[in-house]
C-alpha cells in the first residue's frame, strides 16, 4: 500500500493566516455539530440500548467528548 504525505507551503501572510484561522473554526463548528448529534442519537436510546454500549444516561456527553473534556 502506498501513503502519500503532501506538505503546503508555510505562508506567514496576514491573507493566509486569515484563512487558515476561519478553516480551523469551520472545523471546529462542523466537529462540534456531529458530536451534539451523537450526544441526541445517544439521548433518544433507551436505558437498555445505552446499557448494551456500556453507558449510563448522565455519562452521554462525558462520553461524546472524552477526548476533549476530562472530568
Amino acid at each position: 500500500m502506498a501513503h502519500v504525505t503532501a506538505h503546503a507551503p508555510s505562508v506567514s501572510s496576514p491573507f493566509a493566516n486569515f484563512f487558515k484561522g476561519l478553516f480551523d473554526a469551520l472545523t471546529r463548528i462542523a466537529e462540534s455539530n456531529a458530536r451534539v448529534k451523537q450526544v441526541e442519537f445517544l439521548q433518544n436510546l433507551s436505558d437498555e440500548e445505552l446499557a448494551k454500549r456500556g453507558l449510563k444516561r448522565d455519562d452521554i456527553v462525558q462520553y461524546v467528548f472524552r477526548d476533549i473534556v476530562h472530568l
